[in-house]
């Protein structure tokens, strides 16, 4: 069995970067992520799951909890196979860096940092991000759920956005540009980290994006990259991410990715990029008070109950589509995008909690990227799918294209202009990266 059919089970430690891993879905990723490694890979193999927050004290927070959930796996697994504990504890390395994805400083830091170490990469998984919300429309929003519970709480049109949020000044400079909050930190801090990082990348490293199942094409606009008009710019960065995940493979945005993850030497190909969503779950995001976050909780296993495959409800079931895309066996994912096209892939669900992976339908992009085609495993029933979607078509097919083209044209000419204003990326005489 070759290196590609294996996916690196035959290396030593399998290093993992989790953005955002302090709370909700991040740090659900990284608990998950370390149960189905540990259970799932040869026992030679370690796990060196890099996950990051922004202070020192959210940093020993998440390693403490972090440590609480091992134990009680390990615990678990002494219950099946008396003293497996002692083994598969030293299987796993907890190490948490520090990142503000609003400062771009902050992030190149990071970057240096890793670099300095010149330890390879196997995935990433670029969760962090921010809602820019400043509440809800109470009297809109229990009338939705009330009256259209399922589509309500999978596509809210409720939530009050704070308009043209910018970040803090990156440099100081009297001519800076501004830049939009919610997309530095849920698209454009992650886009030059993972470029700042593709020294480490190798062939088979993958970058696992982190979408929205209400990623809907109406709330994004390439007229408005940033979303600094956009009253729904969370949504309209999730949809950004899918333009820009999806295309990342097509011939026509090559001359784009070609410079954003340039060939290291020895590569067999780029690392490949995968977009996951999952579904409707329930994080800290949402800034709730505890009883409403109590009727939230509700409402979301009633819409399961009902039949939705979205409604997750608890965020570890949740997090098992990006675990999916960061271990998954080659044929199970790079080689079946191969064969069947490029997906987005969702976490769903039954009535019953019964998690799964399924591909999810995208406008103008439909199942994988081929106008008609459904492959096994899509989630193609009317319930749970957006009632305004609109059937892709060849038109719309070349439409997607065509913005995911532009949409990665203007992100390295704004990653050039930052990279200018930045400076490259200097990591002293212990690694070899010297400029950005």
């Amino acid at each position: 069995m070759d290196d590609t059919t294996s996916y690196k089970t035959d290396k030593v430690t399998f290093t993992v970067l989790v953005t955002g891993a302090n709370s909700g879905l991040g740090f659900a990723i990284s608990c998950r992520l370390i149960d189905e490694f540990l259970f799932t890979r040869p026992q030679s193999q370690t796990l060196h799951l890099l996950f990051s927050t922004r202070d020192a004290r959210k940093s020993e927070d998440t390693q403490r909890r972090l440590r609480k959930h091992l134990q009680k796996t390990l615990q678990e697994a002494n219950g099946r196979t008396m003293g497996i504990s002692l083994l598969l504890e030293a299987r796993v390395k907890l190490e948490g860096v520090l990142v503000d994805l609003l400062q771009l400083t902050s992030v190149k830091a990071l970057a240096e940092q890793l670099l300095r170490r010149n330890q390879k990469i196997d995935a990433v998984v670029w969760n962090a991000g921010i809602a820019g919300w400043k509440g809800l429309n109470w009297p809109k929003a229990i009338w939705h759920i009330l009256t259209d519970l399922i589509h309500a709480s999978t596509y809210p049109t409720y939530p009050i956005p704070l308009e043209g949020l910018v970040t803090k000044a990156q440099t100081g400079s009297s001519d800076e540009p501004q830049l939009g909050q919610v997309f530095t930190a849920n698209v454009f801090g992650h886009y030059l980290l993972t470029h700042w990082l593709s020294p480490l990348m190798g062939s088979e490293t993958r970058i696992v994006w982190i979408s929205s199942i209400s990623a809907l094409p109406e709330t994004f606009s390439p007229e408005d990259l940033q979303g600094l008009k956009a009253q729904m710019a969370y949504e309209g960065s999730k949809r950004l991410t899918d333009l820009l995940v999806l295309t990342s493979e097509l011939p026509s945005t090559q001359a784009y990715t070609s410079t954003f993850l340039p060939e290291q030497e020895g590569q067999r190909q780029r690392p490949k990029m995968y977009v996951t969503h999952p579904g409707v779950v329930g994080t800290s995001i949402a800034g709730l008070p505890r009883l409403l976050e109590l009727l939230m909780f509700a409402a979301f296993y009633i819409a399961r109950w009902l039949g939705s495959p979205w409604h997750l409800v608890s965020a570890y079931k949740g997090a098992v589509s990006a675990v999916f895309a960061v271990i998954a066996h080659a044929s199970q994912l790079p080689e079946l995008e191969e064969r069947e096209g490029k997906g987005k892939w969702g976490s769903a669900t039954g009535v019953y909690g019964d998690e799964r992976v399924a591909r999810t339908e995208v406008e103008g992009w439909a199942f994988c990227g081929r106008v008609g085609v459904v492959p096994t495993g899509s989630v193609t029933g009317p319930v749970g799918r957006y009632r305004g979607r609109r059937e892709t078509t060849g038109e719309g097919r070349e439409g997607f294209e065509e913005e995911g083209r532009r949409v990665w044209r203007e992100l390295e000419a704004l990653r050039g202009e930052w990279e200018g204003r930045l400076g490259g990326i200097g990591i002293g005489q212990e690694g070899s990266v010297v400029d950005g």
